[in-house]
Order: structure tokens, then sequence, then C-alpha cells
């Protein structure tokens, strides 16, 4: 089985990191991906993938890279449940990455 994700997109704002309780750095970043074909009225549509970095990769991405910038992002799919005060259970979807590749600057 295989569970392996590339990417390449703008980043949506500048990548802030945090650190963890153990000492690990973490980052979540926000990667906007237009898609190659137009809607029914013409406008290309963006899918917006959000992105979990962890230490060196995170710390090199917040060193480097701004809002704007394209980067390309190889990881996998992480599913995550969580439970809301109401009892309701939320599915969501991120990329957690194995490599980030500096592509381009917009300055």
């Amino acid at each position: 089985m295989l569970n392996q994700v590339t990417l390449v997109g703008r980043l949506v704002k500048d990548p802030e990191l945090k650190t963890t309780e153990t000492g690990s750095q973490l980052s979540y970043i926000t990667v906007a991906i237009p898609r190659n074909y137009k809607n029914i009225n013409g406008e290309y549509e963006t899918d917006f993938v959000e992105c979990t970095l962890w230490n060196g990769i995170a710390s090199n991405t917040k060193q480097y890279c701004k809002k704007g910038d394209i980067i390309g992002i190889r990881g996998f799919l992480r599913n995550n449940v969580y439970e809301k005060k109401d009892n309701t259970k939320v599915y969501s979807l991120d990329v957690v990455a194995d490599k980030v590749t500096f592509l381009s600057s917009k300055s």
C-alpha cells in the first residue's frame, strides 16, 4: 500500500514556528494550489491544502520562505478526528511533509 502526496503551490501566509512540550519544532502551513481547468464561470478555482511540518523542515521553511513563495511538498496524508463540545466528531485531512523544496520567491 502507498500513502504519498506531492504538491506544488504558493504559501498563503508566512510560516510560523511553534515548539511542543517535548521540544520538537512544528509549523502548520497552507498551500494554495490552482486547478488547471476552468469552472463553469470560466474561472480557475484554487484548493487550499493544510500541511504539517516538523523539526528541521519546519525551521528551514520558516527561515527561507514567505507568503506567496512557491514550494514543493512531498509527504503523506493523515486523517485527524476530534470531538466537538456537542459530542459530534469532526474529520479533517492534512499532509505531513517529508520534504519541502523551495522553488521560487516573490522577492
